[in-house]
């Protein structure tokens, strides 16, 4: 009898320990607080991945800037927005993929009391601008859209915030983020998996994204424009060494979205081929960069019927080097700061060469892709494209070369195209395609807002003009 007292007088004593026995199931190695670096590093991901994404459940947008077009499935070139989810899926990549995180990365930072108070402000202002860029894309592809109230879970029910308002807060916040980019503090370095820490480098992000951000709302507000373009084309990107890519490694799941879907090692899919739209003009001037976007048909580059159905044997369709599971994933580059600051002059907002810029900006595009200086120059002499005979306007030789030079890059021509209104694209007409096609200039809201938060949802269809495909945003002026 002494045994058995003894066998289980350690069970009583450490039953009477705990509360219940699932105070033992613990899993020791599951994280219970996640670093805010982690965070950061996970919402640039989930930016990335986003924008970079062809899934047609996401993002269409290289489809509706003609650059892609299709082999069976009709619904995405004709834009038909309610037969999948694509708003939803967009909506939530950036509200629960990134802001969310960065959301969470700046309270654990407030809270900490260990870390030093520079440390913490050039942190705070590397999530800061990542959290104005996320936001920037969703009300631009939106409009009005919940923000004060956002993120906020004791709020199922936000209200939609102005969308012109939202903008003028986010360019406010980018300004007071960039001199809190110090060089005293420790800023998230290896989680920095645009910069690595190099906070020279993060500045002129900053700034790159001002003159971006700035530029769009050109012809809505041409004086803040002007005098916001002025503050920040002093540190901007130089070269493309400078770009904001985020490094895809090349293996599941930290592989390139493009690749997952399209390259044969994990998809049987062929759905897109090049478009005619973008091949065309590319074959009229012998553009170099073709190889490097497109696979060749007999050796030569053949372009689908956008918006009609397409044997991809037949056609050209996405190169080798797009598909490569550790291609980058670029959130801002060198060519598309140039042709900003070509506008820029142009407009009279600084002083310069537009030729200048345009040639540096078509250059940076040629050999961003594998192309030479050499090629560039060759390129540039063609009278269609040299800045002093291509076209008739400023906004048609910049927004045509633009249009080029964002591809692969859907999202950002989109919002180029909407905002240049060149090159002149039109929706797929004749068959059996619908009449009145209209491409997107804006995305609908999600229709399961229209359940989850009817009231506010409606508020704000009414206050933008409707919850229409067609209905311009408040920067879109022409």
């Amino acid at each position: 009898m002494k045994k058995l007292i003894i066998f289980f007088l350690p069970v009583l004593l450490l039953t009477a320990c705990v509360d219940s026995l699932d105070d033992y199931n613990v899993d020791q190695k599951r994280a219970t607080v996640v670093p805010p670096v982690t965070l950061f590093s996970n919402a640039l991901k989930g930016l990335a991945d986003t924008l970079t994404s062809p899934n047609v459940n996401v993002n269409n947008y290289r489809l509706y800037v003609q650059h892609w077009s299709t082999t069976t499935y009709l619904d995405e070139p004709r834009y038909n927005l309610t037969a999948r989810t694509i708003p939803q899926a967009f909506w939530q990549g950036l509200y629960k993929g990134v802001i969310s995180d960065l959301t969470e990365a700046k309270r654990l930072l407030n809270e900490d009391a260990l870390l030093s108070a520079p440390s913490k402000e050039v942190q705070l202002a590397q999530i800061e601008i990542i959290e104005v860029l996320a936001w920037a894309d969703l009300v631009n592809t939106f409009g009005n859209i919940p923000y004060t109230e956002a993120m906020n879970p004791e709020n199922p029910l936000p209200k939609y915030d102005d969308a012109k308002t939202i903008y003028d807060d986010l360019l406010a916040r980018l300004d007071a983020a960039l001199p809190k980019l110090n060089t005293t503090g420790t800023p998230f370095e290896d989680g920095d998996l645009l910069y690595k820490g190099d906070i020279a480098l993060w500045k002129k992000f900053g700034n790159s994204l001002k003159l971006k951000l700035a530029m769009i709302i050109a012809d809505s507000d041409p004086a803040k424009a002007k005098t916001m373009v002025a503050q920040a084309a002093t540190n901007v990107f130089t070269s493309n060494a400078d770009k904001a890519a985020f490094p895809y490694i090349g293996t599941p799941p930290n592989y390139n979205p493009i690749a997952q879907n399209l390259n044969p090692l994990y998809s049987t899919r062929q759905d897109f081929v090049a478009s005619e739209t973008l091949v065309n003009p590319m074959n009229e001037l012998n553009d170099p960069r073709r190889e490097q976007f497109f696979t060749a048909v007999g050796g030569k580059y053949i372009g689908g019927k956008y918006g009609m159905l397409n044997t991809y044997s037949a056609f050209s369709h996405v190169a080798d080097k797009i598909i490569e599971p550790d291609l980058e994933g670029l959130l801002l580059d060198y060519s598309e700061v140039e042709f900003l600051l070509a506008e820029a002059i142009e407009r009279g907002f600084i002083t310069g060469s537009a030729a200048e810029h345009y040639n540096k900006a078509v250059t940076a595009s040629i050999t961003y892709w594998g192309g030479t200086a050499a090629q560039a120059t060759a390129y540039l002499a063609q009278p269609k494209v040299a800045y002093a005979t291509a076209a008739a306007t400023w906004k048609e030789k910049i927004g045509f070369q633009k249009w080029i030079a964002l591809y692969n890059r859907g999202w950002e021509s989109w919002v180029e195209w909407r905002r240049l209104d060149s090159p002149k694209l039109l929706p797929p007409s004749g068959g059996n395609v619908p009449a009145g096609l209209a491409i997107p200039v804006r995305m609908i809201y999600p229709i399961n807002e229209q359940t989850l938060n009817p009231a506010n949802r409606e508020s704000a269809a009414s206050a933008i003009g409707g919850d229409l495909a067609t209905t311009k945003l408040w920067w879109d002026k022409f």
